[in-house]
């Protein structure tokens, strides 16, 4: 058995974690990676997030991670002969994965535009922080300042209103941008030719840290948040230790308020939301859990169907029951350390065990002597590259949708499966009174995430809605779902169930928890997962608990989700054979959070949440500015990160050399690292006195990494964004029009338009599909009047139509 991309090469012209993990995603599916590196390597291989001492010749443990299974090739970039063996490397490779910041990518010879033109049968996906082209293009950036650009700081409400904003620690954005990367590279291979895959990763972030804002904003004429609270009950303090819990329901809050002897607090015709009403309690609520022991509460909330989980970090995640049982963790190869496994499991398909990384330049002598193999001839690329497809989408809220979003904006034809009894949980969450007109369809984050697919209602728990099911399932070429295994177990919608319907079906299952183990059948959230998995641990201020992120936890599952269904289906073109892919949401987060648990198994080093201080950058901070925000407070904030020494000279002659700035003891990072708090004082002092936009202007033009901490609905107010068409204006038959976000990619050979469609009403092709499925009109009438399918949600029990 051979793995997906076995036979793919891909060269790898990236630093960082960014491209590093989109490599390695391409190489645990097979791909033979040739990472070409100037003489002084890349930076990762120095990198340690504690500080810690690494050879920088074999690389250190993250570096070891990113890079296990793949070539290292060392050029000079001022040698006009090795720019001709990487030329050679190119015109043999199938993919490319470019990103800025080396001597090497700096040449002219391989920038990205030229190596698509040169090498047209090449995909050249390039990753940069705000794209190839535009008004930012060339500005400096790191991932916090991208996190602030994005809104993503302030996007979920996520922190305290008396004190600063806080980001999401662990540099999580370049993991996501990575993920991404893989997955639309993998895309443009589907769409045969040679295409130029030009991805943001200021516009990954949004996707991935903020919750379509915009559309929310635009069609409400609301934000989703308007301050920071501290999610109740979220990480919470324990008797003995740290606990998460999550109300991501009406039920799960009544049902919280049932587990804490409270009952009183619920009431059904409020009209506050459900974290409203958590607030109100919130101090009666951590009372009540500072007295409890985490197993107890832990029991308890899975026992009402509460989402629950205990609290990783380094150095307690690997050793719970449930990641030890499926085998979450391994150890690297080459130097012993712990390390997650993939991110996804192709059932029956071989993914590459992991190898050692490779120390600088070790396979140089072997490519030299090696002669390039030029693939077959080009093929003109599809705009669409998944035009033709045809993929059953059973799933709901944000993880699932987010994966089937993207095959239908690409051309697929996908079906979002819903019922009356239970619609799309989206469609509910947007706190429109059911008293309105069609209040189900005015969903921003419904409208968000459903464009370009079509919607059938189905309930597939009567016998006729399963008889249904099963016709429909032959005509799919994917099925993908996101329900609990609980639920699938007793609806029989098994994979060999689905295998038996049609031979060749590949299944996408998203499970919180994964298909077996202890936490199985837990429900989950993408809170609960970012907490199960560390990423709440590195978020917020060491004095108190952790903030949760309460946002990359889906999206994360989303994209790795395709990159996986892209790999099975690589598969089935190669063999015939259909697939199940088991997409756990907390294994895809167990891989962007894997720094943690490299950091303590490597070093002993436990990593912690820092506020806004980060190991990329110092100074690193959020620092006030003059200004009142558009809600009347005293609330404007503007991020600052410098990531370098030359960014330090930068920065201090744009504040007009200070005294306090030319310590030479500050020349180098170690130096700034051990003097933060003076740092932040000046800067802090400085800001103050000035507007987020007169610090931007001042800083930003000097080669200072620099961002205003943005309300995420303002996003449209970003130059770059309107350059690139990032959003687009959606007509709908019930709401306005409002723009949408779009993918966080430009591909050279299109789309023009992403949106085609709007998202449907609830069960919009309802006849359109079961009309393809042989039903006379008078089967279809006879359907709706007995409640299996329907146009309107109906809540508390099926809805039969009047006759």
């Amino acid at each position: 058995m051979t793995a997906p991309l076995d036979g793919v090469t891909v060269v790898d012209l990236s630093s960082g974690i960014a491209g590093g993990y989109c490599t390695r995603l391409l190489a645990d599916g097979g791909a033979h990676v040739i990472k070409v590196e100037g003489p002084e390597g890349d930076p990762l291989r120095t990198w340690s997030a504690s500080g810690a001492h690494v050879d920088a010749v074999a690389g250190g443990p993250l570096f070891s991670f990113l890079a296990g299974g793949k070539h290292s090739v060392v050029v000079d970039p001022a040698a006009a002969d090795d720019l001709a063996f990487v030329d050679g490397l190119l015109a043999g490779a199938d993919a490319v994965i470019w990103s800025p910041g080396s001597a090497l990518t700096g040449l002219a010879a391989l920038d990205p535009r030229q190596l698509h033109t040169r090498h047209p049968h090449l995909v050249v996906t390039a990753i940069t922080p705000f794209g190839l082209g535009g008004p930012w293009s060339d500005r400096a950036a790191t991932e916090f300042t991208l996190q602030a650009w994005s809104g993503g700081v302030l996007g979920i409400g996520r922190g305290e209103q008396h004190r600063a904003p806080a980001h999401v620690g662990g540099q999580v954005g370049d993991w996501v941008a990575g993920a991404y990367s893989a997955a639309f590279t993998l895309a443009a291979r589907a769409g045969g030719g040679g295409q130029l895959v030009d991805l943001s990763m200021l516009e990954a972030q949004i996707l991935g840290l903020t919750y379509y804002p915009v559309s929310y904003f635009e069609m409400l004429g609301r934000p989703w948040r308007t301050e920071r609270k501290p999610t109740v009950p979220g990480v919470a303090q324990a008797a003995d230790g740290l606990v998460a819990l999550g109300c991501g329901t009406a039920q799960q809050w009544w049902d919280l308020c049932s587990m804490s002897g409270h009952q009183e607090w619920i009431d059904e015709a409020t009209t506050l939301t459900i974290t409203e009403q958590a607030n109100l309690h919130a101090d009666e609520l951590f009372e009540w859990l500072r007295g409890e022991s985490v197993d107890d509460v832990r029991d308890l909330a899975s026992a009402f169907r509460i989402p629950n989980a205990p609290v990783g970090n380094g150095a307690n995640v690997a050793s719970m029951d449930h990641f030890q049982e499926r085998g979450s963790f391994t150890r690297n190869p080459r130097d012993g350390f712990l390390q997650p496994t993939h991110p996804y499991r192709l059932h029956g398909v071989e993914l590459r065990a992991p190898a050692a990384a490779p120390r600088l330049g070790e396979h140089t002598a072997i490519h030299r002597a090696a002669s390039s193999q030029s693939p077959a001839g080009d093929v003109a690329p599809n705009p669409l590259p998944f035009a033709g497809l045809r993929v059953l989408d059973m799933t709901t809220f944000w993880a699932g949708p987010s994966c089937t979003h993207i095959l239908a904006m690409l051309g697929a034809e996908v079906i979002h499966l819903e019922s009356t009894p239970r619609p799309d949980g989206t469609r509910l969450i947007a706190g429109i009174p059911v008293s309105e007109p069609q209040w189900w369809e005015q969903s921003p984050i419904f409208s968000g995430l459903n464009t370009d697919k079509k919607s059938l209602t189905l309930d597939f728990q009567t016998e006729a809605g399963r008889e249904l099911l099963n016709r429909l399932i032959p005509t799919c070429d994917v099925i993908v779902e996101n329900f609990t295994p609980r639920v699938i177990d007793q609806l029989g919608l098994s994979f060999e169930h689905a295998r038996q319907l049609r031979d060749d079906i590949v299944m996408v299952r998203m499970p919180g928890f994964g298909l077996d183990g202890p936490w199985r059948d837990n429900p989950a959230f993408a809170y609960i997962i970012e907490d199960a998995a560390g990423l709440s641990w590195l978020t917020g201020y060491p004095d108190r608990t952790p903030y949760e992120p309460y946002s990359v936890g889906d999206p994360n599952a989303g994209i790795h989700a395709l990159t996986a269904l892209l790999l099975a289906l690589e598969h089935r073109r190669r063999t015939g054979e259909g697939v199940l892919v088991e997409a756990a949401m907390v294994d895809a987060a167990l891989n962007i959070a894997a720094e943690q648990v490299i950091e303590y198994s490597a070093h002993g080093a436990l990593l912690q949440r820092a506020g806004n201080r980060g190991p990329a950058a110092a100074p690193q901070n959020i620092y006030q500015a003059r200004g009142i925000d558009e809600f009347g407070r005293d609330d404007t904030w503007v991020a600052v990160a410098v990531a370098t020494d030359e960014q330090w000279v930068a920065l201090r002659e744009a504040l007009g050399s200070p005294d306090w700035a030319m310590d030479t003891q500050l020349e180098t990072a170690a130096g700034r690292r051990a003097h933060q708090d003076l740092l932040d004082e000046h800067l802090a002092a400085w800001c103050r006195t000035r507007s987020a936009d007169e610090i931007v202007e001042t800083l930003w033009p000097a080669g200072v990494p620099v961002a205003k901490v943005l309300q995420p609905h303002r996003q449209t107010e970003i130059p770059q964004l309107a350059h690139r068409g990032f959003f687009e204006e959606v007509e709908h038959p019930v709401n306005p029009t409002a723009p949408h976000s779009t993918m966080p990619v430009r591909l050279s050979t299109g789309p023009g338009r992403v949106h085609r469609m709007p998202a449907p009403l609830l069960g919009e092709h309802n006849r359109e599909i079961l009309r393809e499925l042989g039903l006379t009109d008078s089967e279809i009438a006879e359907l709706k009047a007995d409640g299996v399918i329907g146009t309107e949600p109906a809540m508390g029990g099926r809805r039969k139509a009047a006759r």
